[in-house]
């Protein structure tokens, strides 16, 4: 690993550390450390650094902000490499916009309805990126991310880049086939469709407030926890089974929402691992519904 590591900053890639605490790099702050942890400067600094990493079969896995994760208090194996800065930029070409897939989804609502451009409201209350937005499909109000994109570039193990269309990236409920296929989404190309920007501002506004009143965005969490057994809501299933409050070590069931656990102080991720154990099972038992996680759980290769 050392061998790899000197190779990374002999090459310039970017940022680049050894034993970096992932909990540093994630919304609910919990997570053990990546052995090597990258940050690349651009797509080209990226892509030299997958083509080292597979050169020397080390595995890695690529993240956003953070969001959406769960990571193993022993930490992952290989490298994580981290979309942010280097691939944060947008350009407007005509009725399309072409944005990087580090950019943050809140500054890109933002941006996007004091144009004027509508669609996007949705992504105003999401503490995610585009690039995670793509990789899960992500929704709010009956919007999802598939509405809105065109196509997008992804950056394959063997250091192949190509674009994707909507069809190619098989989208379901928080689903896409990146998460079945080791893929980076480097960047991607949404339509612009042009309305009444004061309407869309307030709609963007009113999304916030929405959000802000009901989920725990100033605390430590990793956002919707359990994926919606539609047409219920996993939400609604735990609240009325009395589960808000209930705390497992440092993890909590959000007393706003339901579907978010958040970390109370000091929780590990095996607190968050048994208290979602916990709620399968008492909605199991009286619903006889299986929910499944919509929070993305990373360990070591082997472990259970």
């Amino acid at each position: 690993m050392e061998r790899v590591y000197r190779q990374l900053l002999e090459e310039k890639v970017g940022k680049v550390r050894r034993n970096e605490p992932l909990a540093k790099h994630t919304t609910i702050k919990i997570g053990g450390p990546a052995p090597l942890f990258i940050e690349p400067a651009d797509l080209s600094g990226l892509v030299t650094a997958v083509n080292i990493l597979r050169a020397a079969r080390v595995p890695w896995r690529a993240i956003g902000r953070g969001s959406n994760l769960l990571v193993d208090d022993a930490g992952v194996d290989g490298a994580v490499i981290k979309i942010g800065k280097g691939l944060s930029y947008l350009s407007f070409e005509d009725d399309r916009l072409r944005i990087g897939a580090g950019y943050p989804l809140v500054p890109l609502a933002t941006t996007l309805s004091r144009k004027g451009y509508a669609g996007f409201e949705f992504t105003g209350g999401i503490p995610g990126s585009v690039g995670g937005a793509v990789y899960m499909n992500a929704g709010a109000h009956g919007s999802e991310t598939k509405d809105l994109l065109l196509e997008a570039r992804i950056l394959f193990p063997d250091g192949t880049l190509k674009w994707l269309t909507k069809e190619e990236l098989g989208f379901g409920y928080r689903t896409s086939a990146l998460q079945k296929r080791q893929g980076i989404c480097v960047e991607a190309v949404f339509k612009l469709e042009k309305g009444d920007a004061e309407a869309i501002w307030n709609d963007l506004q009113a999304y916030k407030e929405y959000r802000h009143r009901t989920q725990p965005y100033d605390e430590k969490c990793a956002g919707s926890i359990f994926r919606n057994p539609l047409p219920d809501h996993a939400g609604k299933l735990i609240e009325d089974h009395g589960l808000k409050g209930y705390a497992v070590g440092g993890a909590k069931i959000s007393e706003r929402h339901g579907n978010f656990i958040v970390n109370a102080g000091g929780a590990t991720a095996q607190d968050v691992l048994d208290l979602i154990r916990f709620v399968q099972e008492k909605v199991k038992t009286r619903y006889g519904i299986d929910l499944q996680t919509e929070v993305e759980i990373l360990r070591k290769s082997g472990d259970a």
